[in-house]
């Protein structure tokens, strides 16, 4: 028995005189507990995080939508720098215009400086193409409902992949045909149903063919629009962090919808190889700001938000649908 009590006494921790509570634990300036005494290392931590990342890589889905004709395929092409989306028929063919909305899943894999990413693009041919387009944006509900439904069969298996494959739509870029006019009450009906499960963003489809004035007045008119119908797209106000992040994603959204042009065919101009498109009276340089808004649109997707827009997914848009099928799952 005193064996046992000497163990006990032994791991007490030993009595804090006065003398050491009032020493600080720092010795650097500023105030205690907060300062290092030298360098540790932590800032390592994101380069471990790059290694690793760059192992593996990453996933990105996008989906575009939007009637026929106004350049979707060539859009990504153009996004992407690469040939990730094709087109549904040969050069000669009659394309036919499905009778229902189809979707079509192309799967890439894109390296760029060491960093790989498996790109999933969407396209939705047939939508808008019918005289009666009622309920043409079912399939593309389903198709994302089933996505979030896949990813949650997968979370809650009491054996669980280590990496869990994300097949969730992240993005949805949607394609506004270029009438200068006032948005189409489908183009009002997709934008508010589908905001809800996805981050939708808008864009002006072929913006070549309105002049700047029309192009200035359209894109406030569709504003109006979406304020009006108080339809939410991306970026999405109430998902702002910090005032840095707010003011950061306020002159996107006083540039949405982005008018942009695609263009997969390069020309010269002033002794350099640029992505345009070429008319009777120059060339539309695809990336230049002055003639469109294609580098905001793809700094927005790649360059600034694409980690934002997997999070929004992951944290909002999927975890809304993973409480209401647990709760479906629980009633009586």
């Amino acid at each position: 028995g005193s064996s046992l009590e000497s163990e006990e006494r032994s791991m007490e921790p030993p009595a804090v005189t006065e003398e050491e509570e009032e020493m600080p634990v720092t010795t650097a300036s500023g105030p205690p507990g907060c300062q290092l005494f030298g360098y540790v290392g932590i800032e390592a931590v994101l380069d471990q995080m790059k290694i690793k990342t760059m192992k593996t890589g990453f996933e990105f889905n996008i989906m575009v939508v939007g009637q026929s004709g106004l350049g979707k395929s060539t859009m990504v092409n153009t996004l992407f720098k690469s040939k990730v989306s094709r087109k549904a028929s040969q050069p000669g063919q009659e394309e036919r215009i499905p009778k229902t909305v189809q979707l079509q899943s192309i799967t890439h894999v894109i390296e760029e400086k060491g960093v790989k990413m498996k790109l999933t693009v969407t396209d939705t041919p047939g939508f808008g193409d019918q005289i009666n387009n009622e309920n043409c944006w079912d399939p593309i509900i389903k198709y994302i409902n089933e996505q979030y439904e896949r990813y949650l069969r997968e979370e809650i298996l009491i054996t669980r992949k280590r990496k869990i494959p994300d097949t969730r739509v992240h993005g949805c870029v949607y394609f506004v045909p270029p009438t200068g006019h006032w948005l189409r009450p489908l183009d009002l009906e997709f934008m508010r149903r589908l905001s809800k499960i996805v981050n939708v963003v808008p864009v002006i489809a072929k913006a070549d063919t309105l002049t700047l004035e029309e192009r200035a007045e359209f894109k406030q008119r569709i504003q109006e629009d979406l304020k009006t119908h108080v339809i939410s797209v991306y970026p999405q106000q109430d998902f702002d962090q910090d005032p840095d992040d707010r003011a950061l994603n306020d002159r996107i959204r006083e540039n949405i919808p982005f008018a942009v042009v695609g263009a997969d065919q390069e020309h010269q101009v002033n002794g350099k190889r640029v992505l345009g498109r070429k008319t009777k009276w120059g060339i539309i340089e695809v990336e230049n700001p002055a003639h469109c808004e294609f580098p905001l649109l793809r700094d927005l997707l790649i360059r600034s938000h694409l980690q934002d827009l997997k999070d929004i997914t992951h944290n909002v848009h999927y975890e809304s649908y993973r409480v209401r099928r647990l709760n479906e799952s629980n009633r009586p």
